[in-house]
C-alpha cells in the first residue's frame, strides 16, 4: 500500500509523500493491557522512523526501525496463509513435528515473494514476519470468530473469517504465481499456497493436500532448485 500511495499522490503532480509501515506481532487488547509488545516502522526515510519511534515507543511498547517496507507490508499479509494453513493442521489433530515444518515451509514460500518483489529476506526473519506469523500461530485466547479457522478443518470446512484471511493476501500470492506476474520462478513454488487454495475453495480434503504436498521430488532447503 505505500506504493500505492506514493503512486497516486506523485500521479497529481504532488511530491513523494513521507510514508512508512507500522507491523508485527501486536494484538491490540494485549498491547493495551501492557503486556510487553515489539513491532518495527519501515520507511526509507529514516528520520520520519526515528521520529515514529520516539512517539511510540514506551516502558511496554518498543519500536524498531527497517528499511524495507516492502518487506514489512507482505510479511502482515501473507503470514495469514500460513496461519490458516497451521489451523488446518491444528484441525486434524497433527503434532508439533507437522506445525514446526509447516511453520518453516511457509516462511521460506513468504520470503521467497518478498524477495521476488524487491524487498530483503532478512525482513522476514523478524518482528513483520517471523514475529507476526508465529502470534498468529500460538495465540492462546483466539476469539469465536478465529476459532473457526482451527476448528473447522475438522470437519473439511472453512468458516468466512478463514477466506477473509486467506483475501488478505494468499489469494493474490496464488494468482500472482499462476499468472507470472514477472515474478517468477520465486512464485511458482508456494506450494502450501496452492494447496491452502485448492482447499478453500475447490473443496480439496487436507489430508489429500498434505499428501501431495509430501510426495514431491527431494530437493535441497538451502539450494535454490
Amino acid at each position: 500500500m505505500t506504493e500505492v500511495i506514493t503512486q497516486v499522490i506523485m500521479r497529481d503532480g504532488m511530491q513523494p509523500p513521507r510514508i512508512g509501515a507500522l507491523s508485527g506481532p501486536s494484538f491490540a487488547l494485549e498491547a493495551a493491557r501492557g503486556d510487553p509488545t515489539a513491532i518495527t516502522i519501515a520507511s526509507q526515510d529514516t528520520e520520519l522512523a526515528r521520529t515514529v519511534q520516539q512517539e511510540f515507543s514506551n516502558a511496554s511498547f518498543r519500536v524498531y526501525t527497517n528499511e524495507d517496507p516492502i518487506g514489512v507490508e507482505l510479511g502482515g499479509a501473507l503470514k495469514n496463509t500460513i496461519a490458516i494453513a497451521a489451523g488446518v493442521s491444528a484441525g486434524l489433530g497433527l503434532g508439533h513435528n507437522s506445525i514446526a515444518a509447516l511453520i518453516t515451509r511457509g516462511l521460506a514460500e513468504m520470503t521467497r515473494l518478498v524477495v521476488a518483489c524487491g524487498g530483503k529476506a532478512e525482513t522476514l526473519a523478524g518482528l513483520a514476519g517471523l514475529g507476526d506469523l508465529v502470534a498468529h500461530l500460538h495465540r492462546r485466547a483466539l476469539p469465536q470468530s478465529q476459532r473457526r479457522c482451527r476448528t473447522g478443518p475438522r470437519t473439511q470446512v472453512a468458516g468466512d473469517s478463514c477466506r477473509d484471511a486467506w483475501n488478505g493476501g494468499g489469494r493474490n500470492l496464488h494468482y500472482d504465481g499462476r499468472s507470472g506476474a514477472g515474478r517468477m520462478p520465486a512464485v511458482s513454488r508456494c506450494r502450501i499456497t496452492e494447496q491452502m487454495h485448492a482447499i478453500l475453495h475447490e473443496g480439496k480434503s487436507p489430508r489429500e493436500a498434505i499428501s501431495d504436498l509430501m510426495a514431491r521430488r527431494g530437493r535441497s532447503e538451502t539450494l535454490r532448485t
